[in-house]
């Protein structure tokens, strides 16, 4: 991801979080290679740092001096800093999580609901968010953020099926999280939420470019270019799991087309299908799709690599990588490559919070230019409630 900062008069805020940014991307770091890699001038950084410092956001130690003079100041993202609140609702429940952050979960809790209605799900939330929220009374809330089955905004599709939510179509979501927690709130798909959570936290962290492949209660993916996971027009880019890869295959409900891959390559179709041919007789059904679909994904994007995560057991996940073996050729196939064709993540429930969370967090934090004047309040610069009674 590239970060650069900008000379316009409208500007500071934007360039607070290009260097925010560029602390929590390479911390620890010295004011003068974020200086370097943001192209703003060390005294701009220093006066930034300052800001940032005073409001908590980051930490900073001198390292052991290693000649003449005093060692820079190396830089680092303060993990109680700020918190989120991230939430997540299936056709199996509702999970929230507190996270700071460094994208820790601070404590979490879940209750099971049979496809939870939206008035139960809020209270719930609301319940559960106070709660969590005592863990840390004094610390800043940036938001809450909640991750839901997709696909988004599309008549025939959206909350229809056995792996999403039915009766959610028109609720305003957002409007009412803030309604019942008091906190603002982010709502986006759970596959690019656990997206973005192996891009800030796990393995892809460290790629330009990666697909992101989620087994989920249903099945999806994601690209993510330069740090940022692509959206599409809709928000649905990626929506691989209702590509049809069975011709003439099983009826999907969820969409009405036939042989969708997540009707053979997923959560769902593990349970549904276990009960009739057992869990490695679905493994051997799931694995050749995998196979195909990683080619498709290799052909079509060209990723450095093919991260594969999910909500299924690890066991599971690994037998079904490893049953998919050997690749089937594609454009990725060469022989200079830096990292494998297929990376298994196991995430679990903790990716889709820590992802949630960071919608709040990005919602504040993320460099975006034009997002607010010099005199527009900054949330950045805003102290906790608790220190401004104080």
């Amino acid at each position: 991801m590239v970060l650069r900062g900008t000379n316009q008069e409208t500007g500071r805020p934007y360039n607070r979080r290009i260097v925010l940014e560029a602390i929590r991307l390479h911390g620890p770091i010295a004011r003068a290679e974020i200086a370097r890699r943001v192209g703003l001038t060390v005294q701009t950084v220093s006066t930034i740092i300052r800001e940032l410092e005073e409001q908590d956001f980051i930490i900073g130690a001198r390292e052991e001096p290693k000649g003449r003079g005093y060692p820079a100041t190396a830089l680092t993202l303060n993990p109680d800093g700020g918190f989120a609140i991230g939430a997540n609702v299936s056709p199996l429940g509702v999970d929230v999580a507190l996270v700071n952050l460094a994208g820790d979960i601070i404590g979490a809790q879940g209750r099971e609901m049979a496809n939870p209605d939206p008035a139960a799900t809020f209270a719930e939330i609301a319940r559960i968010s106070a709660e969590l929220r005592a863990l840390r009374p004094k610390g800043r809330m940036l938001g809450l953020g909640m991750a839901m089955p997709g696909p988004f905004d599309v008549e025939a599709m959206s909350f229809v099926g056995p792996t999403t939510l039915e009766g959610w179509t028109g609720v305003p979501i957002a409007e009412r999280l803030h309604a019942a927690t008091g906190l603002p709130a982010f709502v986006g798909g759970d596959v690019a939420s656990a997206a973005l959570s192996e891009r800030l936290y796990g393995a892809g962290r460290a790629l330009h470019e990666f697909y992101y492949l989620y087994l989920g209660f249903g099945t999806g993916g994601r690209l993510v270019h330069e740090g940022h996971v692509l959206r599409g027009s809709r928000g649905n880019a990626g929506e691989i799991g209702h590509v049809p890869f069975i011709p003439d295959g099983e009826f999907c409900p969820s969409c009405g087309n036939r042989g969708c891959l997540e009707r053979y390559l997923s959560v769902e179709a593990l349970e549904r299908r276990s009960k009739i041919v057992g869990e490695e007789g679905w493994i051997a059904e799931a694995a050749p799709l995998l196979r195909t679909a990683i080619l498709a994904i290799e052909n079509l994007f060209d990723p450095e690599t093919i991260i594969f995560g999910g909500l299924a057991p690890e066991g599971i996940m690994k037998k079904l990588v490893r049953a998919a073996e050997p690749l089937l050729p594609s454009v990725s196939a060469r022989r200079d490559r830096q990292v494998p064709r297929l990376i298994l993540s196991m995430t679990g429930k903790a990716a889709l919070l820590r992802g949630a969370a960071a919608l709040a967090f990005s919602s504040v934090m993320a460099p975006r230019i034009g997002s607010a004047g010099d005199d527009d309040p900054d949330p950045l610069m805003q102290k906790p409630k608790a220190e401004q009674a104080a």
